[in-house]
């Protein structure tokens, strides 16, 4: 009998946001399934693009049917013991889900939300960070806000976006932003950039050699 784990793909999700580019380095939906990834075991990590005054909890229910065709077809494969284990998926919803574009096969791109700082006056003020780093400032989104006022001699500060940098290229934020359902293949090697590792290859022996504890 085959163990129950490789009859299952792993799902882990919905996240509240989008998880693209250079955040799916350090989202914890995506490390879900990566963990799958690891242990040999099919994995999906599906993430929603909310915003605020735009999205409701109903979207999650349109999200996980939009996702179905993908579930079953990789159960099937599943089944005939034909679906690669030596990668995983990372979905993308985009926020208009009712209205989506399709499904779009897409590569992984740079982009990322620049953040910085910002002075507020209590702790209600700034709006809620989604695990995107992405602000949510839509108060109806939040369950509870706490408007606990700074004391005297203290100094209080939120994060904020400063600006987000997105790919002009063919990517999975550039896509999902265009009202597609991003697919995206992931690994868990991150090479950097060939013209990064060429340097390097030029630069170690002489940084070796120059800074080596005989030298110093």
């Amino acid at each position: 009998m085959e163990p129950l784990l490789m009859l299952f793909p792993v799902i882990s999700g919905i996240n509240m946001g989008s998880n693209c580019g250079y955040h799916v380095v350090y989202s914890g939906t995506v490390a879900g399934a990566r963990e799958a990834f690891f242990n040999g075991i099919p994995a999906v990590s599906v993430s929603y693009d909310w915003v605020g005054g735009k999205s409701s909890v109903d979207d999650y229910t349109l999200t996980a049917e939009a996702c179905l065709p993908i579930f079953r077809a990789i159960l099937s494969e599943i089944k005939n013991k034909s679906y690669p284990l030596n990668g995983f998926l990372n979905i993308d919803l985009p926020t208009d889900i009712a209205n989506h574009k399709g499904y779009k096969l897409t590569r992984q791109g740079k982009s990322i939300f620049k953040m910085g700082w910002e002075e507020v006056k209590s702790e209600g003020q700034g709006g809620k960070m989604l695990s995107t780093m992405e602000m949510e400032s839509d108060s109806s989104a939040r369950a509870e806000i706490d408007t606990a006022t700074v004391a005297a001699g203290y100094r209080m500060f939120k994060r904020k976006v400063i600006r987000p940098v997105i790919d002009d290229v063919d990517t999975d934020k550039r896509s999902l932003q265009e009202g597609y359902i991003t697919v995206t293949p992931l690994g868990a090697i991150s090479p950097a950039e060939t013209d990064c590792h060429s340097y390097v290859k030029e630069w170690l022996p002489s940084a070796v050699q120059q800074f080596s504890s005989s030298a110093l």
